[in-house]
């Protein structure tokens, strides 16, 4: 799938939220609507958006009351990603829509902050080239690392952490 199929797929709130609980766990499409507060036919729906990406895998089916039950994973973001450039045209109206699902995350989890580390940075710079690449490295890494730590919704000595983060290189004004 290209880049744009999938920042279409993930310019939903519900989906970013998928993606962000089956990073830690592998669950049915009952198991997460019912961590999220979803009907299980909400929660399938957007599975299976998901799936069609490539953005979640099913990595199990399990027989339940007769039937079976796909667990989906979210695997991508844990492993290191290639530092390319991107050169892949995104039209305006969807790159809007998924900044419009990470904003309304943003607010939602934001509502849940507690004291402890953290970090909060909201820049618009001019820096040269090789400082970019690094940041983008670095961010990528720790990005990277908290994928591959995520554990199941009340792991024991586990807490909810958020990350949003977005790099990009901007047009000269």
């Amino acid at each position: 799938m290209s880049a744009l199929d999938e920042l279409r797929a993930t310019a939903h709130p519900i989906r970013l939220r998928l993606l962000s609980l089956l990073t830690g766990a592998a669950m049915s499409a009952a198991e997460a609507g019912r961590e999220l507060g979803l009907s299980q036919a909400t929660a399938s729906y957007h599975l299976r958006v998901l799936e069609r990406v490539g953005l979640v895998t099913v990595v199990e089916v399990v027989r339940i009351r007769g039937g079976e039950a796909k667990r989906y994973r979210h695997l991508s973001s844990s492993r290191p990603f290639p530092l390319e450039p991107s050169d892949a045209a995104t039209a305006d109206e969807e790159r809007a829509q998924y900044v419009e699902a990470l904003i309304d995350e943003l607010r939602r989890r934001s509502h849940r902050r507690i004291a402890g580390h953290q970090v909060s940075t909201d820049a618009e710079l001019w820096v040269d080239p090789e400082t970019w690449r690094r940041v983008v490295h670095h961010v990528g890494q720790a990005s990277a690392l908290l994928h591959a730590a995520a554990r199941a919704p009340r792991t024991p000595g586990t807490s909810p952490v958020s990350m949003t983060a977005a790099l990009f290189p901007m047009r000269r004004p």
